[in-house]
């Protein structure tokens, strides 16, 4: 099948761009091999989040006599935080479903592989090979988990952002390797929740990319 543009991956870069392809007039497509609205959507900014959102709750039903509010003993239903996060990114994903439907896109699920002269090859869910043409194409992938040398991910002792938001149970204690953005999210969310939460951090300061102001509070 010929389209005017394929664009693979379908975070917020690649769905973006296929709506607006779509709405100037082009034949559009767009491949994913797992679910719409990529890393972002569904194990990144959004079900992060929704993460940190009960953790502040939580923290601040901890605190509540400091605003004058009196509550009883309070406990976190961990599975149900996890649950809660999972079930606000399906939501999302399936509202980029809905965008590329009511904007006449087709989605491709599989793995997508360029090929000469305008060719994308894609491997599809079933397992099978199909190709598609496109004048334009438009490359994103995205990001992915980076292991540490001689420190591999076994998804049970070491995990990645993945395994770390959809823990079955809440770890007696936890360290976190990186001090970015994204290794203090969770190092918040987990310390709240109970953890006991160690930093390792290679540099002289915890979010080293950051301001002093943001390092220091």
């Amino acid at each position: 099948m010929n389209y005017d543009l394929i664009v693979i991956g379908s975070g917020p870069g690649g769905y973006v761009a296929a709506i607006r392809a779509a709405q100037l007039g082009l034949k559009t497509a767009i491949v994913e091999k797992e679910s719409l609205g990529g890393v972002c959507l569904n194990w990144g900014c959004i079900p992060t989040k929704a993460l940190l959102k009960s953790a502040q709750v939580f923290e601040y039903i901890h605190h509540a006599t400091e605003y004058g509010i009196n509550v009883g003993e309070s406990s976190a239903d961990f599975g149900a935080v996890v649950k809660r996060s999972r079930g606000v990114a399906d939501g999302m994903s399936k509202g980029i479903q809905f965008l590329m439907k009511k904007n006449k896109i087709d989605v491709i699920m599989g793995i997508g592989k360029i090929k000469k002269g305008g060719q994308v090859e894609v491997k599809l869910e079933d397992g099978t090979t199909k190709e598609y043409e496109a004048k334009n194409i438009i490359l994103a992938t995205g990001g992915r988990s980076r292991e540490l040398p001689h420190i591999k991910q076994d998804g049970k002792k070491v995990i990645g952002y993945r395994e770390a938001m959809t823990l079955p149970n809440l770890p007696k204690s936890m360290i976190v390797m990186g001090s970015g953005a994204i290794g203090v999210e969770f190092a918040y969310f987990y310390a709240t929740m109970g953890t006991k939460v160690t930093i390792v951090e290679f540099l002289d300061n915890i979010v080293p990319v950051e301001d002093e102001d943001v390092r220091n509070n």
